[in-house]
């Protein structure tokens, strides 16, 4: 363990060094309704992650829940692009009003509160802890699911969350390389020491069916993370695959699962929601 500051709201350890132990976990809104909180993470930025987590919200919803999606990727967010979002989130003396996408997601993201979406975000880790705290605590969500979708890695946002938000369980998403691997241990890591339960481990980016002969291509390797799910012993959720009509889709702000053409990538993501409800009871 590394030397002891003292400052327990800083640290996910549970040693003697804490005199009075007490839970960090913030309340929602009292006006809110919040069923399950699953997170969405990743070890490293590249890999799909805030593309399952808008699929996965879609998903749910057409399968009549009602979902939030809280994107805590507060320096990069891409959520409200993926929906079609450009409008400014709205609020009062009650609280936050999160937008609503027209498949009906409920969504917050620091894009839906900037004059101009393409403006930077440039705050220090303790401002955007605070702002995902309160992405929590001031809006009123009324969902039966909701998901965060986190930054990549292991820091301050990161940490915020997995203490601050009564998570759950958080779904890993990595791609086939091995390159990976070593990253998504280090969140495997975090989760385990800070008492998180993991759903498990799906694979994005898994092959890419050729559209002409309907032939799979193995762009990036297979198997990796079916390989690195077994290795940190997590349940694989499975793999899926590269497709085109995916980033088109996501670029008109129309999620593919909303689509009617059915495509590997569509039925990949509707097996997957399907397993994470089940593995949650949402």
């Amino acid at each position: 363990m590394s030397e002891c500051t003292h400052d327990c709201s800083t640290c996910g350890e549970s040693c003697g060094e804490r005199q009075n132990p007490q839970s960090l976990l913030k309340e929602h809104h009292p006006e809110a309704r919040v069923g399950k909180v699953i997170g969405i993470v990743s070890g490293k930025g590249g890999v799909g992650k805030s593309m399952v987590t808008s699929q996965m919200a879609v998903t749910m919803r057409r399968r009549g829940y009602q979902v939030g999606i809280l994107d805590a990727d507060v320096t990069g967010p891409s959520i409200p692009k993926a929906f079609g979002l450009h409008e400014n989130a709205t609020g009062d003396a009650r609280g936050l009003y999160p937008c609503e996408s027209s498949t009906g997601i409920q969504v917050m993201s620091t894009n839906l509160l900037l004059e101009n979406e393409t403006d930077p975000v440039v705050w220090r880790g303790p401002v955007i802890g605070g702002v995902v705290q309160q992405f929590w605590t001031d809006v009123l969500w009324n969902c039966d699911c909701l998901f965060v979708d986190m930054p990549p890695g292991t820091g301050d946002v990161t940490l915020s969350v997995f203490q601050s938000l009564p998570l759950d369980g958080i779904l890993i998403v990595a791609s086939p390389q091995e390159l990976v691997g070593m990253v998504v241990e280090k969140a495997v890591k975090m989760a385990e020491k800070m008492a998180v339960p993991i759903v498990g481990l799906v694979e994005n980016m898994s092959g890419l069916f050729c559209p002409h002969c309907g032939e799979e291509i193995d762009l990036f390797k297979k198997g990796g993370g079916e390989a690195l799910a077994k290795q940190e012993g997590l349940n694989f959720l499975g793999a899926i695959p590269l497709d085109p009509a995916t980033v088109v889709a996501a670029d008109r702000g129309h999620p593919i699962v909303s689509m009617p053409a059915d495509t590997p990538a569509k039925a990949a993501f509707l097996k997957l929601a399907e397993t994470v409800r089940e593995a949650t009871q949402a």
